[in-house]
C-alpha cells in the first residue's frame, strides 16, 4: 500500500510496478471535510500503509477503482475499520453480515465516530452535494 486517499480507499503498487486504486468493498468512511474524516484516514495509514496485503477484487466501480475486499494478516480491513467504529457499513452496496453486525457493535460501544450524537453517512453528505445544498454547517 503506497497511498491512503481516505478511510476505504487506497492505492496499491503491484509487483510488475502497476498503480491500483483500491475501494474497500461493503464500507463507506468519512468524505474530507466531515468529522473523522482525518482520524478514519489514519487509522486505516496504521493497518495497512507501506504493507503487502491481499486483495479479493469484487468489480470495478464507476470511477474506475478495483472494489475488493482487502486482507492483511488474515484480517479483513474493511471489518477492521467498522470495528474501529470509523466507517459505515454501506448496505445498498453490501449485504454482508458480519460488516452489519460489527456496526451494530461500534454503535453500541460508541467507537469512534458513534460516539458523536449525530453521525452523518457519506452517502448523505454526497445526496445533499448533488442537490446543490451546502453542508459547509453541518459539522459544527
Amino acid at each position: 500500500v503506497i497511498k491512503i486517499v481516505d478511510g476505504d480507499t487506497y492505492d496499491l503498487l503491484t509487483a510488475d510496478k502497476q498503480t491500483l486504486r483500491i475501494r474497500m468493498e461493503g464500507i463507506d468512511a468519512p468524505e474530507k471535510g466531515m468529522p473523522f474524516y482525518k482520524v478514519s484516514k489514519n487509522y486505516l495509514g496504521s493497518l495497512c500503509f507501506q504493507k503487502d496485503v491481499m486483495i479479493k477484487v469484487i468489480e470495478t466501480d464507476v470511477h474506475d477503482r478495483l472494489v475488493a475486499d482487502t486482507y492483511l494478516d488474515n484480517k479483513e480491513m474493511g471489518q477492521e475499520m467498522i470495528k474501529a467504529g470509523l466507517a459505515w457499513h454501506f448496505k445498498k452496496y453490501s449485504s454482508d453480515e458480519t460488516l452489519a453486525q460489527l456496526e451494530i457493535e461500534a454503535r453500541i460501544n460508541k467507537a469512534g465516530l458513534w460516539a458523536d450524537p449525530r453521525p452523518i453517512a457519506p452517502w448523505e453528505i454526497r445526496r445533499l452535494h448533488r442537490e446543490g445544498i451546502s453542508t459547509k454547517d453541518s459539522f459544527k
